[in-house]
């Protein structure tokens, strides 16, 4: 008899982001964090969880600055900073992620160019200087640290803005499409119970 693959049992990479996602934008996965007991019954609380036109775009600035921000433990950050903005806590929790293990090495490089660029003001500032033996010095791994994180610093302050601005117009967009569509609806209904009554002989 056949055993089963033990490919059956082995989470896919689709499967796997899922988890990750409902762990922490999960009110029940977030209430059992150990790390987060403390302050659980204040980002537990209804109203954080509802999908408003202001919450949700202020989740949204919150996560991107939270994760350009601490890179590493942003989701307890942006927790802490949501029920003081009143921002959508699964909203928050999950645009953290976009500094995430999988894009934590571009946005890494990214950072060191941006700050880099904007530190020297010159096209190739961004490279760690090497010195002629082709080994990096330790000025060079002080320099490109330091050119990392303001590059952090500049990404935490500029994404948040952006994310907000573009989330309110996604918003808006989509509020103002459904209205047309129930809108468009009550005008086919009201055409449809008028036809039989002009049809109808006097």
């Amino acid at each position: 008899m056949s055993q089963p693959s033990d490919s059956l049992h082995k989470p896919s990479a689709r499967s796997a982001t899922w988890s990750y996602l409902r762990r922490y934008t999960d009110r029940e996965k977030l209430a059992e964090s150990r790390v987060l007991r403390p302050i659980a019954h204040r980002f537990l609380s209804p109203e954080l969880w509802r999908f408003t036109r202001r919450n949700v775009p202020r989740g949204v600035a919150l996560g991107l600055f939270a994760g350009f921000v601490i890179p590493f433990g942003q989701i307890f950050l942006a927790l802490v900073l949501a029920f003081t903005v009143r921002a959508n806590v699964p909203i928050a929790s999950a645009t953290t992620l976009v500094t995430n293990p999988l894009t934590f090495p571009f946005w890494l490089w990214a950072a060191n160019r941006v700050g880099h660029k904007v530190l020297t003001i010159i096209p190739d500032g961004g490279n760690v200087l090497l010195p002629q033996d082709g080994l990096m010095t330790l000025g060079g791994l002080f320099e490109a640290a330091g050119a990392t994180v303001f590059g952090f610093f500049i990404f935490a302050a500029l994404f948040p803005p952006i994310g907000y601005v573009l989330t309110k117009w996604i918003w808006r967009a989509a509020m103002g499409r459904r209205r047309k569509k129930r809108l468009k609806r009550g005008s086919i209904a009201r055409e449809a119970t008028a036809a039989p009554s002009q049809a109808t002989p006097s």
